[in-house]
């Protein structure tokens, strides 16, 4: 079968009505709008719908992709072989670097014309990864982000005011689409402009925010600045991603801006945001297992682990035909868990992201996340949220600088204790010794997007 007939196969034959076309067979209850059939549906069901597309996306990449074929060749195994879930284990996984070989479209299952819309990250690091979608890729990724909508607790007619950044980043057409799915009225402000951003949120009376959480908070220290009464408005949900935040970071935006702050997750590989959120519940994030299967590997034997162990983040598309990804190794790190949620979805939950692999920083022996330090400050007496984590090289071994902001207000002859307090706990809690710099306030940067935390400084070997 070539590669029209599978996608034809994958649209017609493994995934329901509801996912399809622009018809969405929903209700509303209890102020929940559910995508009821499949948000809802029992485990075995999951399973056996989960068993049936994986094994059409496997001879849908292993027959289109040369080097999905290849690697499945150099493990010994063929799409035929999977036979069960559990079989998933024997196939390779996917990583980063294997789409920057395949730059631009080299990963890509479909012919180039069928594919419809283009994005890629920023290629900072080297080349970009390059994503593409068919019509029937970009209808699935509307009616996800629509069930994300939902779950956090946006309904029809609410005004989306959308901050994340349009462009070859995913999250700002994302999240629009998603909310024009539901039947929002959106309105595409992207980043920046932070002063006009207040404005527009209050004088349209805007019911949800859309935006890294870094940069809402950035939204409501503006507010505040200007005297606008952001918290006691129609403002009543906050759809937060992009990047790693705490849960210190979510009851700081929820004192200041006076939403439910709920976290969304995606990435451009899988899919873009709406990959997985949380519910009103606001206890892990819902993964959409009919479309998407999880598995939590340990990073360093490889070998997946059972639901609540901590590991790395493994995703397999079901259901995309433009560029399915077969465990592709997320790097961010978390647990998986099914137990029942009140909301009444069956999903498995991914809990909090801890932080990323590739975050991880080893200062004299002792790994430490960003998120860990965050933890440690948000609300802090004395302190803003805003902080950086400067890393150096001093002699043979690195060391960690927290700079952080104190609030207005704050006496200046203070910022040396306040410093030597945060310190001690950054020890007693994570058993690493840091230097601590307090600021005034307004000394570090402010995020139009995604918030650098990390400056490395070391010498590059």
């Amino acid at each position: 079968m070539g590669r029209n007939g599978l996608c034809k196969a994958l649209s017609r034959n493994t995934m329901p009505q509801g996912d399809r076309g622009s018809s969405m067979s929903s209700t509303v209850e209890d102020g929940m709008y559910f995508d009821r059939p499949a948000e809802t549906m029992p485990r075995d069901q999951i399973a056996a719908l989960q068993l049936t597309r994986l094994q059409a996306t496997l001879a849908h990449a292993y027959a289109n992709v040369p080097h999905t074929r290849a690697a499945f060749d150099a493990k010994g195994v063929k799409p035929e072989d999977l036979k069960s879930l559990e079989d998933l284990a024997r196939f390779p996984f996917t990583v980063k670097d294997d789409l920057r070989r395949g730059y631009p479209f080299g990963m890509f299952a479909v012919p180039r014309e069928k594919v419809v819309r283009l994005h890629a990250s920023s290629g900072t690091t080297g080349r970009p990864t390059v994503v593409g979608y068919t019509p029937d890729d970009l209808a699935l990724w509307g009616n996800l982000m629509a069930r994300c909508f939902m779950s956090g607790g946006a309904t029809p007619g609410d005004i989306v005011h959308n901050a994340y950044g349009y462009g070859l980043f995913t999250g700002g057409l994302g999240a629009h689409y998603g909310a024009e799915r539901l039947g929002c009225s959106v309105v595409p402000m992207s980043g920046g402009n932070t002063e006009k951003q207040v404005m527009l949120i209050s004088d349209f009376g805007a019911n949800v925010l859309c935006a890294t959480p870094s940069y809402a908070l950035n939204i409501a220290e503006e507010a505040e600045r200007k005297g606008v009464d952001l918290k006691n408005g129609p403002l009543r949900v906050g759809l937060f991603g992009a990047e790693p935040w705490s849960q210190g970071m979510r009851q700081e935006l929820q004192d200041r801006l006076g939403i439910r702050a709920v976290d969304v997750y995606g990435l451009s590989e899988i899919m873009g945001p709406g990959v997985a959120v949380e519910c009103v519940q606001q206890n892990g994030l819902h993964g959409w297992e009919d479309h998407f299967l999880f598995e939590v590997i340990d990073p360093e034997t490889l070998e997946p682990l059972p639901l609540g162990e901590q590991g790395e983040l493994v995703i397999t598309t079901l259901s995309k035909q433009a560029l399915p990804m077969i465990r592709y190794r997320t790097r961010d790190i978390t647990r998986l868990t099914d137990a029942p949620c009140a909301c009444g979805r069956t999903h498995v939950r991914i809990l909090r992201v801890t932080g990323r692999n590739d975050d991880m920083m080893i200062i004299r022996g002792v790994n430490v996340y960003p998120s860990q330090i965050e933890s440690v400050m948000i609300g802090r007496p004395g302190l803003s949220p805003h902080y950086q984590l400067v890393l150096q090289r001093e002699g043979n071994l690195d060391s960690l600088t927290v700079e952080v902001e104190a609030l207005d207000g704050v006496d200046p002859a203070t910022y040396d204790s306040v410093g030597q307090q945060v310190r001690h706990t950054i020890k007693s809690l994570i058993g690493v010794t840091t230097r601590v710099v307090v600021l005034s306030p307004g000394e570090l940067p402010r995020s139009q997007g995604k918030a650098v935390r990390v400056r490395d400084l070391r010498r590059k070997e």
